[in-house]
């Protein structure tokens, strides 16, 4: 990776700007826009960030595919941190934002209700048993719901019509713009799960271990090998931002950041 070729224009261009509006940038809050997989470890990043540059930060979350479309629609978004790279990218081939740079990874797990006995071996069958609501989040609006097809797509490698079946019966009950939203303080897949809206919910590892952690009933079950999907999530930095962009999106891939990542479940770029 070579952040400083993504954001090197930033640089250079910030570099030889006067003092007097680098200091105005310094006061005014970095608007980052952030999968909502990252919540809870950007905000500690985004936190020691701030008490160890005085930087502030504006932290705004939601499901990638509908942030970009906001940013596309003239929001003030200075970096964008998706659970893909698919979204950065698309705003990098309009021109005005940097090529994204892979800072995180992340799998799917299976979010279970505790009575589903589901396993790793019979995870397939779980979810293809008609009795079995199978939730997931909405694909193209949040890259989590892509990922789910994506499992679908190897599902149909391993048992023909597999796909057809999921792809019918799956649930999209999160990430999409008019999905319902959990009261304040509680978790999106924690509530969904809580409600009883699906038997198995398949969403990122980190997110079914935060859900499990609110709703100790839950059960976090691994995606065999054989159906594993691997998530990339990509880094994007505006052309015209302020050098505080590019250090924070430094930070983010510098050595501390990585290990509250690592904390909180995910894998390194």
């Amino acid at each position: 990776m070579k952040l400083a070729t993504v954001v090197g224009a930033v640089a250079v261009s910030t570099l030889t700007a006067c003092a007097a509006p680098q200091a105005t940038a310094m006061k005014e809050p970095l608007q980052v826009y952030a999968a909502g997989s990252l919540r809870e470890v950007l905000t500690e990043i985004a936190r020691d960030h701030e008490a160890r540059t005085g930087q502030k930060i504006a932290l705004t979350f939601g499901a990638s595919g509908l942030l970009r479309e906001r940013i596309e629609k003239g929001e003030g978004a200075q970096l964008f941190a998706s659970a893909d790279t698919q979204h950065p990218q698309r705003l990098a081939a309009a021109g005005a934002w940097a090529a994204p740079t892979v800072f995180v990874r992340n799998s799917l797990c299976a979010l279970t209700q505790a009575g589903t006995n589901a396993t790793p071996q019979n995870l397939l069958e779980t979810m293809l048993n008609p009795a079995v609501k199978l939730g997931t989040s909405t694909p193209k609006a949040d890259p989590s719901g892509d990922y789910a097809w994506e499992l679908f797509r190897k599902a149909e490698t391993v048992r023909p019509g597999a796909y057809a079946a999921l792809d019918a019966k799956a649930l999209k009950l999160t990430g999409g713009a008019d999905s319902p939203k959990p009261p304040a303080g509680r978790g999106t897949y924690a509530w969904v799960m809580d409600q009883g809206q699906a038997d198995v919910f398949l969403t990122y590892c980190t997110n079914a271990v935060a859900s499990q952690k609110e709703v100790p009933r839950l059960r976090v079950v691994q995606v065999p090998a054989a159906l594993q999907v691997g998530a990339s999530y990509g880094l994007t930095v505006k052309r015209d931002a302020p050098a505080p962009a590019e250090a924070f999106a430094q930070a983010l891939l510098a050595a501390p950041a990585q290990a509250t990542f690592a904390r909180y479940g995910f894998g390194q770029p």
